[in-house]
Order: structure tokens, then sequence, then C-alpha cells
């Protein structure tokens, strides 16, 4: 299965410089938002939406744009942050579906603001599906509608006020050409008979749990494998705790006051005093000198603390596939030959392997099969993994086959 010509990418395409009502608004004070409602709701059907974080600058995942559009009612641009309450556009959003692309991103801020769709269209897992092997908005846009999608403001700070012109005009294209990116894809993926796949696929997304943050936290730093004694883990856990009360109070992003390498490498260094800490990279910008007694009483903490964390986490988890072989040889051999039958499904239905099956799903099955395996244990055990029914009619039993031999 195919979803372009390769002379697709020779195509030239259309640039898209500006929405075709004008750039809108923003919407930031409650009467202005009762309008947008009105206005919205006078329009039909579902509802293109899209949120503008600030992942990288600002703390946490909140949405400081939320982007509308609705035939008939043009494209409406919401500060959430500036409006004490976005009740009624709640009672509005929450009744209809929703087109998004890469609804993963988006729904758990939109979550945050109370707001959920009734049903769910995701162009990019659409994409997905349908076998692109590139999904971002812009190159669909571009191979689907012929359009050129500027993306040139995707990694600014969405804080920022007044947004500039330029900075909406973004904004508002990104809805814009949902509506006809959706029939597109649909049209796609009902010539490779599955839509129903994806229907399947977008309420399971639609019903994720918000992510949220493990026990441990902190042993999400990077390079944090390479400490090899308890105490010296003791002093990057207070690090990690001290930067992360800090950066939530300043509504800035961790890694902006200090970076996961500086922490690495103050653990190393062990600095006594604040000449010496300010040597280390990482600790230095406008706020490195004021900052660095915290870094260095958390650091002290570390090293008195009684309580050392253990090296491992104390969370259960699989261990590294790649060390199977030598923890468990037979959840090695099952794993081999259940990704040899992945990897045949996935190219004759032009489905990536991790979209066919959840990966740890399947480390999940192979490390703790079915006592008894047969196609019925196997299914029952995908089924309570969260695999959905039609990955389940495409695996269940060519993987029973494979555990049992």
């Amino acid at each position: 299965m195919t979803t372009s010509d390769p002379a697709a990418d020779q195509q030239t395409l259309t640039p898209l410089t500006a929405p075709r009502d004008g750039i809108p608004e923003v919407i930031n004070t409650p009467a202005a938002l009762n309008r947008a409602i009105r206005a919205l709701r006078a329009g039909t059907g579902d509802l293109a939406v899209d949120t503008e974080r600030s992942s990288g600058f600002r703390y946490g995942r909140r949405a400081f744009l939320i982007q509308i559009r609705r035939e008939g009612a043009s494209t409406w641009l919401i500060d959430p942050e500036a409006i004490e309450s976005l009740d009624p556009l709640v009672d509005f959003m929450n009744e209809l579906p929703w087109i998004l692309h890469a609804a993963t991103q988006d729904l758990p801020c939109l979550h945050d603001e109370g707001l959920a769709p009734t049903g769910l269209f995701d162009t990019e897992l659409a994409g997905r599906l349908a076998g692109f092997p590139r999904v971002a908005l812009g190159t669909m846009v571009g191979e689907l509608l012929g359009l050129q999608l500027a993306k040139e403001h995707s990694a600014v700070d969405w804080a920022t006020r007044p947004l500039p012109e330029s900075w909406l005009n973004y904004a508002a294209l990104d809805v814009e050409v949902l509506f006809e990116l959706r029939e597109e894809i649909s049209k796609l993926l009902e010539e490779q008979g599955k839509l129903e796949f994806a229907a399947q696929e977008f309420e399971y997304v639609r019903h994720l749990p918000d992510p949220v943050a493990p026990p441990e936290a902190w042993r999400k730093l990077s390079g944090i494998h390479k400490i090899k004694n308890r105490r010296n883990l003791s002093v990057a856990r207070e690090l990690w705790q001290s930067r992360e009360s800090l950066a939530e109070s300043r509504d800035v992003a961790p890694g902006r006051l200090l970076p996961d390498s500086a922490i690495m490498a103050a653990v190393n260094h062990r600095p006594n005093s604040v000449p010496t800490l300010l040597q280390i990279p990482g600790f230095h910008g406008r706020s490195a000198k004021r900052d660095a007694p915290r870094w260095l009483d958390a650091m002290q903490r570390g090293r008195n603390n009684p309580e050392l964390p253990e090296l491992r986490s104390g969370v259960q988890d699989l261990p590294n596939a790649r060390i199977w072989g030598e923890k468990n040889p037979q959840a090695a051999l099952r794993l081999t030959a259940a990704r040899e039958v992945l990897a045949e499904i996935s190219e004759h239905w032009n489905i990536p392997g991790e979209n066919l099956l959840t990966p740890k799903f399947l480390r999940a099955l192979c490390w703790n099969p079915p006592a008894s395996l047969s196609v019925g244990t196997v299914d029952s055990a995908l089924e309570e993994l969260g695999a959905r029914p039609w990955q389940r009619e495409l695996l269940s039993a060519k993987l029973a086959d494979a555990l049992r031999d």
C-alpha cells in the first residue's frame, strides 16, 4: 500500500501566507469570549482545534493560545491566561467533536482548562495509519493539499504579550487547514480499508489519561545512569528538586534555570563555594550568582541526608530488551519471533509497528505470556494490556502461533 506518488515530493507547493478571513483578534475578555462563542454556535459541523504552548520557556504544559475554527464561523484565537473563567467556552466546546493534529500533545493542556471533545479526528495519527513516513502538519498539508505551510514560529515563547501579528497569522493557519486535511486523509484511509482502525485509535486517544510525573521523576535526569553511588544520587535528587521548586515559582522551564548536564557536572566536581560552583559549565547567566547559594545548599542536603535513594528505581518495570537474552532467554526468543510477526503485518498493511501494537504491550506479552497459549488467551492478554479490537484481529492468531513455536 502506498500513500502518494514519489513525484509528489517534486510538486510546486502554493504558499499559504494568510488566513482567508484575515488575522483574527485575540480574545482576552469575558465579553469578547461570549461574542466568539455566539459566532461559533452559529457555525456548523465539528471544531478544528489547536493550542500553542510555551515548552522550553515556561513551567508546565499550559496553553497560552487556543485556536478554534468552525465552518461558517471563521477562526477564533482565545487567550486562556487573560480570561478568569473559561466556563462558557467549556459548555460550548464540550458538546462537539474536534479535529486535532497530534492530539496527545494538545489534549492534556486543554483538559487542564476543563475542555474535552465528544469525538476526535487526529490528522497526525491518521497519517501514521495511512502509511505516511512523515506526519508533521506542514508535510502532510504539502503532500495532500499542495500547500506550503510555514512553521517558523512553532518553537517561540507563546507566553509573550502582545503576540506579534506574524505569530497570530501562523496560529490561525494551523486550524484553517484541518478540515480539508481530514477530508483527504479520510479518503486514503477508506481506500486502504483502515477507516475503522482509525476510528478505534481516535477513541483510544480521546480516553487516554493525562500524563503524570512518575514517583521519582528526578530519575529522568539525563546522564543519571552514570552515577554509581547512592550519596551522589542523593545530591542529584536534591539539585533536581530544588531546580523544580524554583522553576515553578518563577514560571520558567527547569532546563532554562539549570541544564541537566550542569547538575551532573556539579555532582562529579563537588564544589563547596560559590566561585568554584560558577566555574562549572551550565552555572551561568544573569541569575547564576544569585542562585548559587541555593544550589550549594541543595548539594549539602544531598550529602547529609540519611535516607539515600537506591541505585535503581523501586518501580517494577521490564528489563531493557537488550539484556533479555541473559535475564530470560525464553522471553528473548519469544520477543524475536513476535517482532518478526509484527514486521510482516506492518509491511503488509503499511502501518508502523508502533501503531500496529504499542511496543510495551508486545514486550509485556513476551515476558509474561499466558500459561496456555492459544488465539483466545493471547487475544485476552492483548485486550487486558490495552490493544484495540482491530489490532487484536490482525495479530492474535499469528502471535499465538509464533509464541507457541
